[in-house]
């Protein structure tokens, strides 16, 4: 009897240490960064599940999807992944390009002012009062970019050039930009932002007056120049949301994962408006959207300015003279609330690709934020001075534990 009674006390024991031990772990790791396993590893066969039953990410390249038409990838540039731009750094002086791949309506533009205007360099970009863009040359040359983006060499490779477009066109107007053919290593960087908040952006902007109609949407070798347009006349200036969701054409839809991801692997813009074979036309987007996202050397998110101004400045070696600024969630949210509950979860649906394009992001940053951490032995005194500016929004939109939460 007394046998039993000491082994239900030991296994009572037991039980009650383990709940002590989940207790506090879940204390010390009450911010999302926690779930990120420190060991993973973030190359560009990395892969993260998403929360969707859908979702799925290759390790294998994505030219090792099979592609629905026959429009071969040809991507002959050297890409540099995250782990190697941190590992071996960005060399300003060598042979080294910063790729910006600007989606409308993330916060590029002042991002992109950001690049330069603010990095702390012995030479920085040269940015004439009376001219939108800006000289990034390397030290000790006349013509010799260092960054490819809309403030420094314009839109060489068209309007709001994406990945595909961009893979295909920089090192061919960069040789005939600075005269001579050379390799050279190239960063890729971009933004994203909340699908929902940058869709209904897009289409405040294109009631505007806004059309992007001199965008090239160069792929596959040729450029798709009789795609539909959505509106009749020289813009869509006007226009009610319920009318812009309705067009089935509109490359609002999704934009972030079509503008990511390789179209040659789904026809290009063969078929975009046609309802033939398209969720397998979404899945190949997606994955390709993901596998390109894991790929660059850095990307940031709208929603979390801090952590993104950090992962920049560790990855590249590179400070920022002006923080970040995160821009106040009232507007979005206003406007979101000014929806009705069909309209949206309409949006919801046409940007559903988006969403889960954001998921695996997000995870994917923190990780990468997680790894740079763990790395830097002057982190606190990187990360206050980071975030210092950002006191009064944290507190006020996530409470006073936010400051702290990346501390830990």
């Amino acid at each position: 009897m007394k046998r039993w009674v000491k082994m239900i006390r030991f296994i009572g024991g037991l039980c009650l240490v383990t709940l002590l031990g989940i207790a506090y772990v879940s204390y010390l790791c009450h911010n999302s960064l926690c779930l990120a396993p420190e060991h993973s590893s973030l190359s560009p066969r990395y892969s993260v599940s998403s929360s969707s039953s859908k979702s799925e990410i290759l390790s294998s390249p994505t030219s090792m999807v099979k592609p629905i038409s026959g429009f071969p990838s040809k991507i002959n540039i050297k890409s540099v992944a995250f782990e190697e731009a941190y590992d071996l750094g960005f060399d300003i002086t060598s042979r080294d390009v910063i790729v910006f791949l600007h989606i409308q309506k993330t916060g590029g533009t002042t991002f992109g002012r950001h690049l330069v205007k603010d990095l702390n360099l012995e030479n920085p970009c040269n940015c004439p009062s009376k001219r939108k863009r800006c000289d990034c040359f390397r030290p000790n040359t006349i013509n010799e970019q260092w960054l490819f983006s809309r403030y420094s060499t314009g839109w060489k490779c068209g309007l709001h050039a994406d990945w595909t477009e961009l893979t295909d066109c920089v090192e061919g107007a960069l040789d005939e930009y600075e005269g001579s053919a050379r390799k050279r290593r190239y960063f890729f960087i971009t933004v994203l932002r909340d699908p929902i908040h940058r869709y209904l952006s897009e289409f405040r902007h294109v009631q505007r007056g806004a059309t992007w109609k001199s965008a090239r949407h160069w792929c596959g070798g040729q450029e798709f120049t009789s795609l539909p347009h959505c509106y009749k006349g020289s813009n869509w200036t006007g226009v009610e949301l319920d009318e812009f969701m309705n067009c089935s054409y509109n490359l609002a839809h999704n934009r972030q994962t079509r503008m990511l991801a390789d179209l040659t692997l789904a026809g290009c813009y063969t078929g975009y408006n046609t309802t033939a074979d398209q969720l397998e036309r979404d899945r190949i987007l997606l994955q390709s959207a993901k596998q390109n996202l894991a790929s660059m050397a850095y990307f940031g998110l709208t929603e979390e300015q801090a952590a993104s101004q950090y992962i920049f400045e560790r990855t590249f070696h590179l400070d920022f003279a002006n923080p970040f600024d995160q821009a106040n969630a009232t507007l979005s949210a206003q406007a979101i609330a000014e929806l009705t509950p069909i309209q949206l979860e309409r949006v919801r649906q046409l940007n559903s690709l988006d969403n889960e394009l954001l998921e695996f992001a997000r995870q994917l940053l923190h990780e990468r934020f997680k790894m740079l951490k763990r790395r830097d032995s002057h982190f606190r005194r990187n990360w206050l001075r980071v975030i210092h500016p950002h006191k009064r929004f944290l507190q006020s939109f996530f409470g006073t534990e936010m400051k702290t939460r990346f501390l830990k």
